[in-house]
């Protein structure tokens, strides 16, 4: 028994306790010696500050009863809930380099102390567990932090937009929404004042932000939510189609236990994986279709089918 396990049992005997008790009541329950006993007494009561009490009367230890009711601190976690909390910053610092280092770094700290005197190595942690972000584009950290604390603040922005179309930037007030992290990658869903409708904004292509005195136009949470989880990927929006995708066997193996989209269907004909999947834009959809070559065909809607198969030819002609 680790530790920590040691002083979350001694805590629950002391507190459920109804008098002072003695030292073997614990050496028994905790199948430990009377000098590591001792020595987990002098760690609650010197470091966590626990009331810890000797009764000669019942040659027990209590909590001092006219003292303040006692509780472990609300950091006190157990080995596998200190590992979750390190994954999860080492999760943060893979999702956007910098963003939380320099709040967490005395967490870290502690968490890794704690570890040690448990007799677990955090530093294993790092080697052990990894998350490797794919096709990742870098966000500079002077369009984060402001996009981020006017996301969080509901205060509007003026920012310049360098748009994939390649038209140029261009200069947009927004009403920043939410942030969404997709496919390795930061968006920013906003209420565009020129367009006066949502929008997505990659963070990438943000190239200038600027704050204003203005307070963020309110879009109701399910408004937003039909924008970004109605059709398929990150290009949402109001399904307009549904896609049929018939996969190879091969292939069913796989996207068989995948979810494309909450609301798809699906079945199996003859071996064969159909999906049905609603989309609003096919630009994502069609490259995920690609991506099983010769192991996926769209079967409708037609518009669709010919997308994918102009795409193919194309890759022909290059080949």
């Amino acid at each position: 028994m680790s530790r920590i396990d040691r002083i979350y049992r001694i805590h629950d005997i002391f507190r459920n306790a109804s008098r002072p008790v003695p030292m073997r009541t614990f050496m028994d329950d905790l199948e430990a010696s009377r000098n590591t006993i001792t020595r987990d007494f002098e760690y609650l009561r010197d470091t966590l500050g626990a009331p810890i009490e000797y009764c000669r009367d019942w040659n027990g230890h209590q909590y001092a009863p006219d003292a303040p009711v006692f509780e472990l601190p609300g950091f006190w976690m157990n080995p596998s809930e200190l590992y979750a909390l390190l994954a999860c910053e080492q999760l943060l610092e893979s999702v956007q380099p910098g963003l939380m280092t320099y709040h967490l770094a005395p967490l870290r700290q502690r968490i890794r102390k704690v570890l040690g005197e448990a007799g677990h190595d955090a530093e294993q942690l790092s080697e052990r567990v990894r998350i490797q972000p794919v096709q990742r584009r870098d966000t500079d950290d002077r369009i984060f932090d402001p996009v981020a604390e006017a996301t969080l603040r509901s205060d509007r922005l003026v920012i310049d937009y360098n748009s994939r179309s390649g038209n140029g930037a261009r200069e947009r007030e927004i009403s920043p929404q939410r942030l969404l992290h997709y496919r390795s990658n930061w968006y920013l869903l906003a209420f565009c004042h020129q367009s006066d409708a949502l929008r997505l904004f990659s963070l990438d292509r943000i190239r200038k932000v600027q704050a204003t005195d203005g307070t963020a136009e309110p879009v109701s949470p399910e408004e937003l939510d039909a924008f970004t989880s109605g059709g398929f990927g990150i290009f949402g929006g109001t399904p307009t189609a549904t896609a049929h995708i018939r996969f190879t066997p091969h292939a069913a193996r796989w996207v068989a236990e995948e979810q494309w989209h909450p609301d798809q269907t699906s079945e199996w004909r003859e071996g064969w994986y159909h999906l049905w999947v609603p989309y609003s834009q096919p630009t994502e959809l069609v490259m995920d279709v690609l991506k099983f070559g010769a192991d996926a065909e769209v079967l409708g809607p037609s518009d669709l089918r010919e997308m994918v198969a102009g795409k193919v030819r194309a890759m022909r002609d290059i080949y």
